[in-house]
């Protein structure tokens, strides 16, 4: 069958084409009322009736007369079914305090959202409404709910104990469809069943604790960090580069049984334009997730920005080009007849999950591909976030460097590369880990949405949630509620507060104030893979890196905080770097940064 070419068509054509029959309904049955009524009537009414169609002016009336009349009927009576909903929930339950914007329908939302993403904190426009509105919210865009929350209890309804009640969506999965397809982080029912049944497995105890394959990828890591550092001048290193490209190759090996060798390429150096890498992975990936993001940040007018033309077209051809060849030579093993033979070793430390997934599953090309790069973003992306706010952190207190590099050269001294076992018992290591996760989240929000009406519990009350309402959730905030982690140290970075008394007055009673890695059936399959490989390269760093410093004269100009943010409330204050993020959080700019190579240290 020859492919018919349907390039011109945008993602956000066939949404908007959807909203058609609703817009033009109204006024067409108007005027078809009209018409008859001419043909029925007789006298006066027939010939006002007659000039009201003939009327040009009169007629271009029709569309927004129709459309008021239709929106105030429509919206009565959507009003007392939601009236009647909530009271069938029970006598007590109540609606989300709203927010009110200047502008019908909060319009005025979207671009003060814009405009906060290129100027304000990570968050801040919610954060402004916490002490008027509380810590859930409705902020109802355009007559769509949207019942924002940071409490640990609505959080554990919607990630957990009411898991059924909510869903990522159809409008969610419209969104991402362009670069997450049908994996399992776009998915829903029987499919996200599918994928959770397809990975599962393969993420086994002994699987995720085979920490050798993370050895040859860091050496190469920090190699090439040794030599930038060894150059005169006291040269600077984009940190977020290096460890974004060490877990890119990580994680493509671990995945695919193929790295993107990223970390062949020559590193950035300040002040300096950068290479042409548009066509690699690791900048068509970062690209993607941008254009992603940008969706949310519009919400529901997405779709008019991309009628004839995908944004992330360009990014994933040259991922695809990727993962294309090497999903197609596996998917032939299979017809071949050739993977059978590797049955005896299934399961074994040489196996993929692309190796995996397909001996054990029958589900076609699009959905094995679809899986692997869902959890390709989870596995690079989280990892490389992570690293880089722990090497923030290294720079911005130094005594937690000097501690934490104390346990580093006490249990494995400058050589031995780390086992899991001896990770474990490294208190200081997993406390400092976990305080990075809690500071710095790498996804700081999610987003759910209410399949049938419920209730969300809230500081003592029970708000209304009803059915289509997309449910963002902030991670982010949670994390850093005086009231949650105590006042005034909740935004201070202290890994301490894991080892003291802290964590069973805060965290053991209410273990939901800490999800760096979601909850309930949707957990994060990787977890402690994601422990294992952070603090694996951690260790190897401070066995060859005794100080850190910041670099802000090798940060590039756009990328400096904004000068207004040294007047706003906690870490804003003080941060030192420009937080954003897409579908993880991430630096502006990259994390550049100074280093001293520790005396004495063997070579890597």
């Amino acid at each position: 069958m020859q492919h018919i070419n349907r390039t011109w068509i945008g993602p956000g054509l066939p949404v908007v084409l959807r909203l058609v029959p609703g817009l033009l309904a109204p006024p067409a049955f108007i005027y078809l009322g009209l018409v008859i009524g001419c043909q029925t009537q007789k006298g006066i009414e027939s010939d006002y009736l007659q000039r009201c169609i003939t009327d040009p002016t009169l007629r271009a009336l029709f569309f927004p007369l129709a459309l008021a009349l239709y929106s105030s009927l429509s919206s009565l009576v959507r009003y007392l079914r939601r009236r009647q909903d909530r009271r069938r929930l029970g006598p007590d339950v109540i609606e989300a305090p709203r927010i009110k914007k200047r502008l019908p329908g909060n319009i005025d939302w979207i671009p003060e959202a814009l405009h906060m993403r290129e100027t304000g904190y990570i968050g801040e426009m919610f954060s402004q409404c916490f002490p008027t509105h509380g810590h859930t919210f409705n902020m109802r865009i355009f007559g769509l709910d949207q019942v924002f929350t940071c409490d640990p209890e609505c959080v554990k309804s919607v990630l957990s104990t009411d898991f059924n009640s909510f869903e990522k969506g159809k409008k969610f999965k419209t969104k991402m469809d362009t670069v997450l397809g049908v994996g399992v982080f776009n998915s829903d029912g029987d499919m996200w069943q599918l994928h959770r049944s397809m990975s599962r497995p393969y993420f086994h105890r002994e699987r995720v604790t085979h920490i050798d394959l993370f050895a040859q990828h860091s050496d190469i890591a920090i190699k090439k960090l040794l030599k930038r550092l060894s150059e005169p001048g006291s040269p600077a290193v984009d940190f977020q580069d290096l460890v974004g490209r060490f877990t890119l190759d990580s994680a493509t090996e671990f995945l695919f049984g193929s790295s993107t060798h990223s970390l062949s390429a020559p590193l950035p150096r300040p002040n300096e334009p950068p290479a042409d890498e548009s066509a690699t992975f690791a900048v068509a990936f970062g690209r993607a997730q941008e254009l992603l993001m940008g969706r949310f940040v519009l919400g529901s007018f997405w779709p008019w920005f991309e009628l004839f033309k995908d944004k992330t077209e360009g990014s994933m051809k040259v991922i695809n080009a990727f993962t294309n060849p090497i999903l197609e030579a596996k998917l032939k093993e299979k017809r071949d007849g050739l993977l059978n033979l590797k049955e005896k070793e299934a399961g074994g430390e040489g196996e993929t999950l692309l190796d995996h997934l397909v001996r054990c599953s029958d589900a076609d090309e699009r959905v094995i591909k679809d899986e692997l790069l869902n959890i390709l973003i989870a596995g690079r992306d989280t990892t490389a976030a992570t690293l880089t706010f722990a090497c923030y952190a290294l720079a911005m207190y130094p005594e937690c460097l000097v501690k934490l590099r104390a346990e580093v050269l006490s249990t494995f001294g400058s050589s031995e590369y780390p086992t899991f076992e001896a990770l474990r018992g490294m208190k200081y290591l997993r406390a400092f880990i976990n305080e990075v996760l809690r500071v710095f989240p790498p996804v700081p929000f999610n987003e759910r949405t209410a399949s049938r009406s419920t209730v969300l519990k809230s500081e003592g009350k029970k708000f209304y949630v009803p059915a289509g309402a997309q449910i963002p959730i902030s991670i982010f905030h949670m994390h850093r509620r005086k009231d949650l982690w105590g006042s005034p140290d909740a935004e201070e970075f202290d890994p301490e507060r894991w080892l003291d008394e802290r964590l069973k007055k805060y965290v053991t009673p209410n273990p939901f104030i800490f999800l760096p890695f979601s909850a309930g059936p949707r957990i994060c399959l990787g977890q402690q893979f994601a422990y294992n490989e952070s603090s694996y390269f951690l260790v190897r760093l401070l066995q060859h890196v005794d100080h850190i410093t910041l670099a802000p004269d090798a940060q590039p100009l756009e990328s400096h905080p904004p000068s207004h943010w040294k007047q706003g409330p906690g870490r804003q204050a003080i941060e030192q770097f420009w937080l954003k993020s897409h579908l993880t959080m991430y630096a502006v700019g990259g994390l550049w940064v100074r280093m001293k190579e520790a005396s004495g240290e063997t070579k890597v």
